[in-house]
């Protein structure tokens, strides 16, 4: 597909705030429930320090709020009957989301109050955010759990235990609104992309991938928003031309292909895109026809791949299955490397392979695929390209893609064709 070229509306700050707390509510009120008794919790504790949050807590704050020094968060599961307690030990102000249950200006201190509340409560599984896997679900300290220990005294120590499902289950899945959301997300992604491969940012002979990277970067701080990890662009160039420019030419010229990896954050939803663009020569239209097979046959490879996404796969199933399909079908050299996308750029679901690795990921790709959740997809395939004496070419690209019930759906769509420069 091609993709638009006029930059999407953006919100105010003010109403991504509104959109933001709006989703982080109906996160609250309807899938907190859903995956504390999908995950067997019956009380789940985020503790973290200012400067130093919780992965999981800054997902569970409005957007506007200011979280001073330590932070206590109480999940509380009473049953179908009783619903499911929010409850907020510190001097943070939730917005009405929270329930507040400790007073800054009483003797009582913050660890004082959690021991109270936990011990009326009487919970049988208490879930901590400790996890060798996850780092999205390892954001309570050596220092804080030491604390927690000693406060809440052998019995109820007892019952700690890792809350690793829980985060991915909470982090991973995607409302239908956010779904929604999402669309909108990749499609400000897909214009951004857009402009830097196109005449605006790029003369040919001047303007070096250095230049493009920063083009991306100030472009996507004057929309106000934050890009999801530093830009990448560079350049991919046939051999004769190589030996023409010479090994230090660094200038994007005629001729060349270009390929970026950049992403943006918006709404609290990160964003992760692979894509090429090529220089037309004088009196040519179109790619030729070597480098437009090579991306076609990274679509195909795309094909294959979410085809065998399936519900309670783990990643490493899922890309074994993937590659033994592509070869099958012929596939020019595939390689994989997808992974979760959402609130964070790699995590916390189902890791299915690595650029240097291509047979299983322990750990991380021993993750389960769950439906309402988003990936990349992220790989590549080797093609000689005939215009270029055979030179193999790899091919690159990745999209941002959810997977439901009613199957894989690339957010915006994908690349097909080549940006023409």
């Amino acid at each position: 597909m091609s993709h638009r070229e006029e930059m999407p509306e953006i919100l105010s700050l003010k109403d991504q705030a509104k959109v933001v707390n709006d989703v982080l509510k109906y996160r609250l009120d309807n899938l907190l429930p859903s995956v504390m008794r999908e995950c067997g919790f019956d009380m789940w504790l985020i503790i973290c320090n200012e400067d130093n949050y919780d992965p999981v807590f800054r997902t569970m704050v409005p957007w506007q709020c200011w979280a001073p020094i330590l932070q206590i968060i109480v999940i509380y599961d009473g049953g179908q009957q009783k619903g499911i307690e929010r409850l907020n030990i510190s001097r943070t102000n939730m917005h009405g989301l929270m329930t507040d249950v400790w007073n800054p200006n009483s003797t009582e201190t913050q660890w004082e109050c959690l021991h109270k509340i936990i011990s009326e409560r009487n919970p049988k599984r208490i879930g901590i955010n400790q996890s060798d896997i996850i780092w999205g679900a390892d954001g309570l300290t050596a220092g804080l759990k030491e604390k927690l220990i000693s406060t809440l005294g052998p019995d109820l120590s007892a019952r700690l235990e890792s809350a690793e499902k829980l985060c991915i289950r909470w982090l991973e899945t995607r409302t239908p609104q956010e779904i929604m959301l999402y669309e909108q997300v990749a499609s400000i992604a897909h214009a951004l992309i857009t402009e830097c491969f196109s005449r605006k940012a790029i003369t040919p002979g001047v303007t070096t991938c250095e230049d493009l990277r920063w083009y991306y970067w100030q472009k996507v701080a004057d929309l106000g928003l934050k890009v999801s990890f530093p830009p990448f662009f560079r350049r991919i160039r046939s051999e004769s031309s190589k030996a023409k420019w010479g090994e230090n030419d660094i200038v994007i010229r005629q001729g060349d292909v270009i390929h970026c990896d950049v992403g943006i954050e918006y709404l609290r939803l990160c964003s992760d895109h692979q894509e090429l663009a090529y220089v037309l020569n004088n009196g040519e239209t179109d790619a030729p026809e070597g480098l437009r097979s090579g991306l076609a046959e990274a679509n195909r490879l795309q094909d294959i791949f979410t085809g065998q996404w399936k519900q309670g796969l783990t990643g490493n199933e899922i890309l074994s299955r993937s590659l033994t399909k592509a070869k099958e079908l012929g596939i020019s050299k595939p390689k994989i490397y997808s992974h979760s996308l959402g609130h964070f750029l790699h995590e916390p679901g189902p890791l299915m392979g690595l650029p240097w690795e291509q047979t299983k990921c322990p750990g991380r790709g021993d993750v389960v695929m769950n439906y309402n959740t988003c990936y990349t997809v992220e790989l590549s395939v080797t093609c000689p390209v005939k215009e270029w004496d055979n030179q193999e070419v790899t091919f690159p690209i990745e999209q941002d893609a959810v997977f439901t019930e009613n199957g894989v759906i690339f957010l915006d769509g994908r690349q097909t064709k080549f940006h023409l420069i």
